[in-house]
């Protein structure tokens, strides 16, 4: 599965923490982030990602592009709800698409756990 990251400040290292927690499920999918979510990922777990640009200088744009084109299939997107994002605008035409394209996201830690065991589910089913 094709797998975006994103996080706002104030969680990436929630969101580090999460995908460590369940790094063997994250490991058995493609995964895409924006810039600096991605090389933290990459630099303190070792995975593989691919890194779009920041989200704020149009990654969040870019991973919204790939889940209208039908190339993304879940999305983790841990937002900081108490702080205003100069770019909002982005964050809610990405959070659309994902509703328009059906796509499962979670954005606060409870519904990422929550989705974490589908996806291992899924990854046990088809031997990936």
């Amino acid at each position: 599965m094709r797998i975006g990251l994103i996080a706002h400040d104030r969680k990436k290292e929630e969101l580090i923490a999460f995908v460590g927690r369940h790094r063997d499920v994250f490991g058995r999918h493609l995964l895409y982030a924006t810039g600096h979510t991605g090389r933290l990922l990459e630099a303190e777990l070792g995975l593989t990602v691919h890194c779009f640009m920041a989200g704020p200088e149009g990654g969040d744009q870019q991973m919204g592009s790939q889940i209208a084109q039908g190339e993304m299939d879940w999305l983790f997107f841990l937002r900081d709800p108490l702080f205003a994002h100069p770019h909002e605008p982005d964050v809610s035409a990405l959070l659309r698409i994902s509703d328009v394209r059906s796509i499962p996201v979670a954005t606060n830690l409870a519904t990422a756990e929550a989705m974490i065991s589908s996806l291992a589910a899924v990854s046990q089913g088809d031997g990936r």
